[in-house]
């Protein structure tokens, strides 16, 4: 449901931009994206803060509960890194967009403001991609890998709309490690995406 309605959004809003239909709410939202980005901010902290038990969870894996988000970083940024010379793009803004991790609306909006239009949409639609795709990914790797690997696709998204798959598919030890990840990761998506539009 979440995937159908994410596509539906997409469309409506490419429709809206492709016949310059005029609408004074949409309009005002898109010229004040920054306040939507604060408020998206704002957003996550509250699904952050509203998960019960999370720093007793922290004491309790310590230092390991960094390794996953690490690692799905550092792959992220390698992918961002092959992509650029795959597709021809600046490798800063490759990595940018890599950097997003799944967090389409974040990243577009980002990317939009700094650098323009075009490479806000590629790093709008290379996100959705990763979270649409993670839900067809994250079963095959909890049946043929193990449970660790299925938070990877995921990336900042472990946390909200793919837990669900997560919950299905994996135990409550993953759940949990999967939540921290989404938070580790969505705290470091705005940071590295700055760093790199700024290198």
């Amino acid at each position: 449901m979440i995937v159908l309605l994410t596509l539906l959004s997409l469309v409506l809003g490419l429709a809206y931009g492709f016949f310059g239909i005029e609408n004074g709410l949409i309009s005002t939202i898109a010229q004040n994206t920054n306040i939507v980005l604060y408020v998206l901010m704002f957003s996550v902290g509250i699904s952050i803060g509203m998960h019960e038990g999370i720093l007793q969870k922290i004491k309790e894996y310590h230092i390991k509960i960094f390794i996953v988000p690490l690692g799905i970083i550092a792959g992220s940024l390698v992918g961002g890194l092959l992509c650029s010379a795959i597709a021809n793009i600046p490798v800063n803004y490759s990595m940018a967009i890599a950097s997003g991790m799944g967090w389409y609306s974040l990243a577009g909006a980002t990317i939009s403001k700094l650098v323009g239009a075009e490479m806000g949409s590629i790093a709008f639609m290379s996100n959705l991609m990763r979270e649409v795709f993670s839900f067809g990914i994250i079963p095959f790797l909890a049946v043929y890998f193990n449970y660790y690997t299925c938070i990877a696709p995921a990336g900042a998204t472990s946390e909200d709309t793919t837990l669900p798959v997560m919950l299905k598919y994996t135990n409550e030890e993953t759940v949990v490690l999967s939540v921290l990840n989404g938070m580790i990761c969505s705290f470091f998506v705005p940071i590295l995406i700055s760093i790199f539009l700024n290198l």
